[in-house]
């Protein structure tokens, strides 16, 4: 740690990477920081009691460039466990997407520009198992080795494309993330593939079975998935059964399964049936954050987004680049009709005004002018109920 410290003082630009064990334990944490640091490469781990509050201070370092690779989930992970804030970041892969390249995995792209073939097989492995494999080490290494020269090669191609400010923008938000509360509601069960489909009595068991499952999940420290799959949920919900017997016939629940949860299913079950059907399912706010938006406001919305889509095929980049979801609710919600209203709106940036602005404020002023003389078109309002209850 020493060593790497003080390589860290003298080097302006630093590549990262985590991982984490969210394929093994339900209470997710970084099992491993990769840092490349001039020709060495650094793995850290954070389960050996290494303190790692140092790196905090690099992290929040302007001075320095931290280069991630589709670093969201990253960076949410170090600032959920340990506090950490970042300052001067460049995101390869939102690099890559916003050069045009169609696969902008780390992968793909390292194979595209340097000939370099990563073995991806490793990705969703036990990184909290101890000790780690030679493989897990070697493939650990290798997310972080390529990333300067990668983010150099792009910088270039960016500035020749004048493309810089899409990335700069990105990364900005990327400083500016903050941890979404980790809150367990019963009523989330409605996501599940098939959960809408069931009776109103299988509604209320699947609810309860939803919760026996989270419950169990963190009991095990198991991710929910380990304790009973969806579909083993949805069937059990679906079929009620009233014994050991009539349970182990449920496909997809293993003996093992029988003699761990059994009692706990039935149990779950019976409690379901003294609550009743549940009549109607419960409505979650969508996860666009459309759920409090007018009807008008949805439907312009709904048309901001047809434009964001289009405008990405003329640009040749992702259509999160032309706008992000946050930034087309925050239109839909403030209705900025002219380049000045524009610049105002919170997440719109000023590259995005700049290029966009002319053909952003003509939609809006001209989609409210037609819901002002004409209403709401009827084919959009059944598009709104349709989309609202999905």
């Amino acid at each position: 740690m020493e060593r790497l410290l003080a390589e860290l003082e003298r080097e302006s630009e630093i590549a990262v990477d985590t991982e984490a064990n969210s394929f093994f334990n339900f209470h997710e944490r970084v099992c491993l920081v990769q840092m490349t640091v001039g020709r060495t490469d650094y793995l850290i781990d954070p389960l050996a009691n290494v303190d790692l509050e140092p790196l905090g201070r690099v992290f929040a370092d302007s001075t320095k460039l931290k280069v991630f690779h589709d670093g969201e989930y990253d960076i949410l992970m170090l600032k959920r466990g340990f506090r950490f804030e970042f300052k001067q970041l460049f995101d390869t892969r939102v690099a890559a997407a916003a050069l045009g390249e169609p696969n902008p995995g780390l992968a793909t792209v390292l194979k595209n520009r340097f000939g370099v073939e990563l073995d991806k097989s490793l990705q969703r492995s036990n990184w909290a198992a101890r000790p780690l494999t030679e493989q897990q080490l070697a493939y650990a290494r290798l997310d972080t080795h390529f990333l300067i020269p990668l983010m150099h090669a792009q910088r270039e191609e960016l500035a020749s494309m004048r493309r810089a400010m899409i990335v700069e923008g990105e990364c900005a938000r990327l400083e500016q993330l903050v941890p979404p509360p980790t809150e367990f509601s019963p009523d989330e069960y409605v996501r599940l593939k098939g959960a809408r489909a069931l009776d109103p009595d299988g509604q209320q068991a699947m609810r309860e079975l939803f919760v026996l499952r989270h419950e169990a999940a963190d009991a095990a420290d198991l991710p929910p998935f380990k304790i009973l799959n969806n579909e083993v949920l949805i069937e059990i919900a679906r079929r009620r059964p009233r014994s050991l017997r009539e349970l182990s016939q449920v496909p997809g629940f293993s003996p093992r399964q029988a003699r761990k949860l059994g009692d706990q299913v039935l149990a779950a079950l019976a409690h379901a049936k003294e609550l009743g059907p549940l009549r109607r399912p419960p409505t979650l706010p969508a996860k666009d954050g459309t759920s409090g938006l007018s009807d008008a406001d949805f439907e312009l919305h709904e048309r901001l987004k047809l434009w964001r889509t289009d405008r990405a095929k003329r640009e040749g980049f992702d259509a999160s680049l032309v706008i992000n979801r946050h930034g087309l609710l925050r239109l839909a919600q403030k209705q900025p009709r002219t380049r000045h209203e524009l610049t105002g709106v919170d997440g719109i940036q000023a590259w995005q005004a700049e290029a966009f602005g002319d053909e952003i404020v003509k939609l809006i002023d001209e989609t409210l002018r037609e819901f002002e003389t004409q209403g709401l078109p009827r084919s959009a309002r059944r598009v709104i109920r349709r989309g609202r209850k999905a």
